[in-house]
Parts: C-alpha cells; sequence; structure tokens
C-alpha cells in the first residue's frame, strides 16, 4: 500500500514536470511576445528540465511498478552519463541566464546590440555541447573499475556511489571528477554569482524603490531558482557525510533531482510578468474556443429537422 501511494505520488509528480515545462516550451514558440532572448533561454531550461526529469523518475517508477529493483552495470553508467550531461548543462544555462540579466540590468541601452539572437544561439549550443564533451570523459573511466562487494545503491546511479561500489585505485577518476566538477559547478556557480553583483550593485544605483523592485522584478525567479539548484547541490556533495548528513543529503539528492524540475515552471509561471500574460492570454484562447465549439454545437443540434 504504501509502495503504491509512493508509485502515485511520483506519478503525479512526473506527469506535473513534463506538462509544466512542454506548456512553457509552447508559450515561448508561440507567443510573438516571448520571442526575446531571455525566453528562449527559460525554454531551453524547461526543455533540459523535462530530459533531467525523465533519466531518473521512469526508471524508479518502473521499479515501484514491478518490483523489479535491479540495474545492470552499463544501464547504471548510462543513467549517470545522461543525469551528469544534464545537470553540467543545468549550470551552464543558469550562467548564461544570469549573464543576460547582467546585461538588461547593467547595460539596458546596449542589451540588445550586446544579446543579439546570433551570441544567445552560441551560448546556448556551448551549453548543450559542453556537457557531451565533459560527461563522457567520465563515462569513459567508470565501466573501467572494478566493482566488488554488496553491489547496491541506496538512491540512483551518481557518481559519489559507484565510487564507494569500486574496489581498487580510483585515484584517476576521483582527480578527473575533480577537475570537471570545477569546470561543471564551481566555473559556471563563480560565473553567476559574479553577475549578480554586478546586478545588485546596478540595482542600488537605481534613485527610486520603484525603479529597484522592478529591476530585481526582472532576475527574482532566475535567482530563485539558482539559489534552490546549487543550494542542494551543496548540500548533497559538500558536506561532510555523517549519519545525519547522510540522510539530509538523501532527502535534497530527491529534491534536485526530481522536485527542483517540478518547481521551475511553477517559479516562472507565478513570478514572471511575461509568461504570466502569455499563458493567460493561452488560456482565453482556448476557453473562447470552447465556447464558439459549443455554440457551433448548440446551433447545429437546433438546425436538426425534427
Amino acid at each position: 500500500m504504501r509502495q503504491a501511494g509512493l508509485f502515485l505520488l511520483l506519478l503525479i509528480i512526473y506527469l506535473v514536470t513534463v506538462l509544466g515545462n512542454i506548456l512553457i516550451v509552447v508559450l515561448v514558440v508561440a507567443e510573438q511576445r516571448l520571442h526575446t532572448p531571455m525566453s528562449f533561454l527559460l525554454g531551453n531550461l524547461s526543455s533540459l528540465e523535462t530530459f533531467y526529469s525523465s533519466t531518473i523518475l521512469p526508471r524508479l517508477l518502473a521499479s515501484l511498478l514491478t518490483g523489479h529493483r535491479t540495474i545492470s552495470a552499463h544501464g547504471c553508467v548510462a543513467q549517470f552519463y545522461f543525469f551528469a550531461a544534464f545537470a553540467t548543462t543545468e549550470c551552464y544555462l543558469l550562467a548564461v541566464m544570469s549573464y543576460d540579466r547582467c546585461l538588461a540590468i547593467c547595460q539596458p541601452l546596449l542589451y540588445a546590440s550586446l544579446m543579439t539572437w546570433k551570441v544567445c544561439l552560441q551560448l546556448v549550443a556551448g551549453s548543450w555541447l559542453l556537457r557531451l564533451l565533459v560527461s563522457m570523459e567520465l563515462t569513459y573511466f567508470l565501466p573501467q573499475l572494478q566493482f566488488c562487494g554488496p553491489r547496491t545503491i541506496d538512491h540512483f546511479c551518481d557518481f559519489t556511489p559507484l565510487l564507494e561500489l569500486a574496489c581498487g585505485h580510483t585515484s584517476t577518476v576521483t582527480l578527473l571528477a575533480f577537475i570537471f566538477g570545477f569546470l561543471d559547478v564551481v566555473f559556471p556557480l563563480l560565473f553567476t554569482l559574479a553577475s549578480y553583483v554586478c546586478i545588485i550593485a546596478a540595482i542600488l544605483r537605481i534613485p527610486s524603490n520603484v525603479g529597484r523592485q522592478k529591476a530585481f522584478s526582472t532576475c527574482s525567479s532566475h535567482l530563485t531558482i539558482v539559489t534552490v539548484f546549487y543550494g542542494s547541490l551543496f548540500v548533497v556533495y559538500v558536506l561532510p557525510r555523517t549519519a545525519l548528513l547522510w540522510q539530509l543529503s538523501k532527502v535534497f539528492s530527491f529534491f534536485y533531482t526530481v522536485l527542483t524540475p517540478l518547481v521551475n515552471p511553477l517559479i516562472y509561471s507565478l513570478r514572471n510578468r511575461e509568461v504570466r500574460g502569455a499563458l493567460r492570454k493561452g488560456l482565453q484562447k482556448a476557453l473562447a474556443s470552447t465556447q464558439t465549439l459549443e455554440f457551433a454545437l448548440d446551433r447545429g443540434v437546433e438546425a436538426v429537422p425534427l
């Protein structure tokens, strides 16, 4: 009964995550006023979140449904590859979005000439391509490790659980993980923090309270997502592995792998004025189309002779 309840909960979370993020992608494509670099970046982030959640949840749902909780070594490495690749892409995309907000607030008059569509496409393409190159290195070395002892992973196929199952020398893989961890996580985080230092300094120079609130509202959604994402990563991968913190890290690991893709569309739909307006307009169009269809059907029924 408990397992059935967990399956139903995760299924609802997965469906809402996928539908919510696809809805944002559809809005960005269909709504003319969302054809901006920031909305394009948001559409890419929503696409990424759909793929990101699909690396973990479908396999977990299948395990809960069938009771089959084993995964092959190659399947585990493949899951880690896609998980690490999409997590890396998210780090770079969040950094690109912070750069976009920095230009919009610090250089508003030059924004259109600095953040052109060509520059935006290059930054997005670089974010997606870097994850292929970086994650491929680790997944090349991981299958070469020898695994011994109880081959049990407490959560999903992440790097640390896989490394703990390995016996023998793991220094090369650990060194590579440290180097790529800096390139994938620390460097984008430092870039994001530097962008927000410039943003905060620019906002504080605005004389009016209304102007400061308006400027901050343009990046509040992104700042919320950055805080949630990197805060969860810090708890999972940086804090020491004591018994209490190990249980806490599992909770936060579940949060950033399952719940973060769910809350991203909610945060942007609730806090972003343009997305809210496009969503409201889309719902009004859908409602008007439904009413028109019902009216046409009613008239058609009335027109049928007895």
